[in-house]
C-alpha cells in the first residue's frame, strides 16, 4: 500500500520473533491520520494471527514524540454522531493493541499525548526517555472527550486521582512521576531507548507464551467488566459549540473562547 503524501505511515518490521511497529510522521510529531489508524489496525490484525511473533514494540519516528494524538485538522465539520463513530474507531484500534496475545512494549520519546497515550497505555510495558511527557490536555485544547473504555484504561494504568488531573486540569505527567507510579517501567538515557526496548522484548520472548496469553486475557476481562454506555456524553461533547471552537482555535494557533455550550 502506497502512503499518501503528508498522511504519514505505520511501518511493521519482523526480526527473530520480535515485531517493531513504527509511527512515521515526524513533521507532525507523529500525529495520527485516518490512513495511519487504518494501517495500525491492519498491522495489529496481522500480528494477532502470527504465532511466530513473541513480542512487539511500538515506537515513534524521531526523538520529539511517540504519538502526539490525532491530527486535529481531521476534526473540522465534525458532528456529535461523527464523534461517536470516531470514539468507536479509537476503542476498536486500542482494543486490538490491548488484545494482542504476545507481550507489548511502548518505547516513548518526547510527547505521548491523547491517542498516543491510549496506545502506550494499551501496551503491557512502557519505557521512556527523560524528556517524555504524558497527557490528555483536551480541556485546554479541543474541548472533546474520551470514551468510557479509554478512561477505564487510563484509570487502570495511572489510578483515578492522576486521571482526574489529566482530564479535568489538563495536567501533563513527567517521566519521573510516571515511573514512580509504575506506569513507566524504566527511564532510559537518550539514545539508548532502541537497545533497551530490544532487550526488554528479548526477555519477554523467552518466557512461556501460553502463560503470557492467558494472563493478558484475564487482565483484559477484569478491565472490561461492566463498562458503562457513555455514547450520549460523547455525542453531546462532539456536537457542542465548544468543540467546534476548540478545533478552529487549535488550527488558528489562538486560545479558545469557551462558552459552555
Amino acid at each position: 500500500m502506497a502512503d499518501a503524501p503528508g498522511q504519514g505511515a505505520v511501518h511493521l518490521a519482523l526480526e527473530n520473533g520480535i515485531a517493531s511497529v513504527t509511527f512515521d510522521r515526524p513533521e507532525a510529531r507523529n500525529a495520527l491520520t485516518w490512513p495511519m489508524y487504518e494501517r495500525l489496525r491492519e498491522v495489529c490484525e496481522q500480528l494477532r494471527d502470527d504465532a511466530s511473533v513473541r513480542a512487539v514494540r511500538f515506537q515513534g519516528t524521531g526523538a520529539e514524540a511517540f504519538v502526539a494524538g490525532t491530527d486535529i485538522a481531521q476534526f473540522q465539520d465534525f458532528t456529535g454522531e461523527d464523534g461517536v463513530q470516531y470514539e468507536r474507531r479509537i476503542d476498536a484500534t486500542i482494543g486490538l493493541i490491548a488484545s494482542l496475545p504476545m507481550p507489548t512494549v511502548a518505547a516513548v520519546q518526547g510527547w505521548c499525548i491523547g491517542g498516543g497515550l491510549a496506545i502506550a497505555s494499551a501496551c503491557d510495558f512502557r519505557i521512556a526517555t527523560p524528556q517524555a511527557k504524558f497527557g490528555v490536555p483536551i480541556a485546554r485544547t479541543l474541548g472533546n472527550c474520551l470514551s468510557a473504555g479509554n478512561v477505564a484504561g487510563l484509570v487502570a494504568a495511572f489510578g483515578r486521582p492522576r486521571v482526574q488531573r489529566l482530564l479535568l486540569l489538563a495536567d501533563l505527567i513527567d517521566v519521573d512521576e510516571a515511573h514512580a507510579c509504575g506506569y513507566v517501567l524504566e527511564i532510559v538515557p537518550n539514545g539508548n531507548i532502541d537497545a533497551a526496548a530490544r532487550k526488554l522484548c528479548g526477555r519477554l520472548a523467552v518466557l512461556a507464551p501460553v502463560t503470557q496469553q492467558v494472563s493478558k486475557e484475564t487482565l483484559q476481562r477484569l478491565l472490561k467488566h461492566s463498562l458503562p454506555d457513555t455514547e450520549d456524553l460523547i455525542r453531546r461533547t462532539y456536537g457542542s459549540e465548544d468543540f467546534r471552537e476548540g478545533v478552529q482555535a487549535f488550527l488558528a494557533k489562538r486560545p479558545p473562547a469557551w462558552k459552555g455550550r
